[in-house]
C-alpha cells in the first residue's frame, strides 16, 4: 500500500522512538521522509535505516525551539524533496517530578520544546500549504493533556495547549484544505518513559502499576503509534479534522 506516493513527510523528534517508527511506517507507504531532530547523529540513522530498505530519507538538524534553525530545516526539505504535503508534530521532553519541585527554568524549557516548537513549525510550514490548498498536520499530544498525570503538570499543560491550538488552527485553514488532528499516546516504551520511570524511584513497581491500569495489558511500544498516525495523514481521513484519538491500550477511554 503506497498510500504516500509522491508525498513529502516532515516528522520532528524522527530519531527518536515513536518519531523513528512514524519515519519508516511513511516510508513504507512510499513517502520521501525529512526527518528533523535536534540530535543529528540520530536523525541520520533513521534516515540510513530507511534508505537500506529502499525507501527514500533526508536527516535534517533541527532544533524547534530555535526559529531560525526551524526555518532552515524547512527550506532545506523543500528544496530536497519539494513542497510538504504532511506535517507530524512529535518532537517532546519532560521533567519528572511534583510541580513545587520545579523551578522556572525548567518551565520555560518544557514550554519551548513542547508547545513553542510546534507553533514554529506550524508558522513555518502553513502558509506553503494554504497556498497550495492542501496539507495534513498530525500532532502528537499526550494522554497527560487529557486526564493530566502526577510529575507532569508543566508537560501535561503544554500538550493540553497544543490539542486547543490543532483545534483552532483546523478551523481557520479548513477552508484551505489543510486537516489537523491529535494523536495522545499514553504510557510508551521510550527513551523518556526510561527516564520518567527512573525519576519515579522504583521503576519496576511503577511499571508494574501502569500494566495493571492498562485494559489491554502491557505498556505501548513505538511502533504502536505510526498506524494511527499516517491515518490521519491519509487520504482515508480526508473528513476528518480536530479530532483527537488516545492511542494508549485502553488507559484513558474519551468520548
Amino acid at each position: 500500500m503506497n498510500r504516500f506516493e509522491g508525498r513529502t513527510v516532515v516528522v520532528t523528534g524522527g530519531g527518536g522512538g515513536i518519531g523513528g517508527a512514524s519515519c519508516r511506517r511513511f516510508a513504507s507507504e512510499g513517502a520521501q521522509v525529512a526527518v528533523f531532530d535536534r540530535n543529528a547523529e540520530a536523525a541520520d540513522k533513521v534516515a540510513a535505516q530507511i534508505r537500506g530498505s529502499g525507501g527514500q530519507a533526508r536527516a535534517f538538524r533541527c532544533d524547534i525551539t530555535d526559529r531560525t534553525s526551524v526555518d532552515a530545516a524547512v527550506a532545506a526539505a523543500v528544496d530536497a524533496f519539494g513542497a510538504i504535503d504532511v506535517l507530524v508534530n512529535n518532537a517532546g521532553w519532560d521533567v519528572f517530578r511534583p510541580f513545587t519541585k520545579t523551578e522556572p527554568a525548567q518551565w520555560d524549557q518544557l514550554i519551548a520544546i513542547n508547545l513553542t516548537g510546534a507553533l514554529h513549525m506550524h508558522h513555518a510550514v502553513l502558509p506553503g500549504m494554504a497556498a497550495r490548498k492542501r496539507g495534513r498536520i498530525v500532532n502528537i499530544a499526550s494522554d497527560a493533556a487529557r486526564v493530566g498525570s502526577s510529575g507532569e503538570a508543566v508537560y501535561a499543560a503544554c500538550k493540553g495547549g497544543l490539542v486547543a491550538f490543532s483545534k483552532t488552527i483546523a478551523r481557520e485553514h479548513a477552508r484551505h484544505g489543510i486537516t489537523v488532528n491529535v494523536v495522545c499516546p499514553g504510557p510508551t516504551d521510550t527513551a523518556l518513559f526510561a527516564d520518567y520511570k527512573e525519576g519515579a524511584g522504583n521503576p519496576e513497581k511503577l511499571m508494574e502499576a501502569f500494566t495493571r491500569s492498562i485494559p489491554l495489558g502491557r505498556i505501548g511500544q513505538p511502533d504502536d503509534l505510526p498506524g494511527a498516525i499516517a491515518f490521519f495523514a491519509s487520504d482515508d481521513a480526508g473528513f476528518i479534522t480536530g479530532q483527537v484519538l488516545s492511542v494508549s491500550g485502553g488507559l484513558t477511554m474519551n468520548g
